[in-house]
């Protein structure tokens, strides 16, 4: 018989008594607790966002690239994007945000949101695939990317508020 640490020697005998399973949580699913909706191709968190741009308010559902790792991938690589869709990179602390299209195959809109939630500048239609650095105009907290030209088909520009 091969040693193994004690520790791994209970687990063992109570996974095989069927009492023990330490990848899986025993704490029932609640009724009012619903999983967050996620993405089916980055499988990143969707959330709804809103533009408040005049008297209207714009809904959209985009998907939240909240890490290090979200945040440089983005929409690299995709080839479609619904719309109403698009991606937030919300940032730990309002900084200089500077973005490129590296590998991005659709053309996009990069709305860049200050400490307010108000929009400091629209960057619109950038290029795929160019490396040239877009950046805000001002410290921002977080930065939405929609399809190309939907910003100024829809009339959003600098000073809208902002809220997801």
């Amino acid at each position: 018989m091969r040693w193994m640490p004690p520790a791994l020697v209970v687990l063992a005998m109570l996974a095989a008594l069927g009492g023990c399973s330490p990848a899986v949580s025993e704490a029932p699913a609640s009724a009012s607790t619903q999983p967050a909706a996620t993405h089916p191709e980055s499988g990143l968190e969707v959330v709804t966002l809103f533009v408040h741009s005049g008297d209207k308010k714009r809904r959209f559902r985009v998907e939240m690239a909240r890490s290090r790792f979200e945040q440089a991938r983005g929409l690299m690589f995709r080839t479609a994007m619904g719309p109403d869709e698009g991606m937030l990179f919300p940032f730990d602390k309002p900084r200089q945000a500077s973005f490129w299209m590296r590998n991005t195959v659709i053309p996009l809109d990069l709305i860049f949101i200050g400490a307010d939630r108000r929009i400091l500048n629209v960057f619109d239609n950038a290029e795929p695939y160019s490396e040239n650095q877009i950046i805000s105009e001002g410290q921002a907290i977080a930065v939405l990317e929609l399809n190309g030209g939907r910003a100024a088909q829809l009339g959003i520009k600098a000073g809208d508020r902002v809220e997801w």
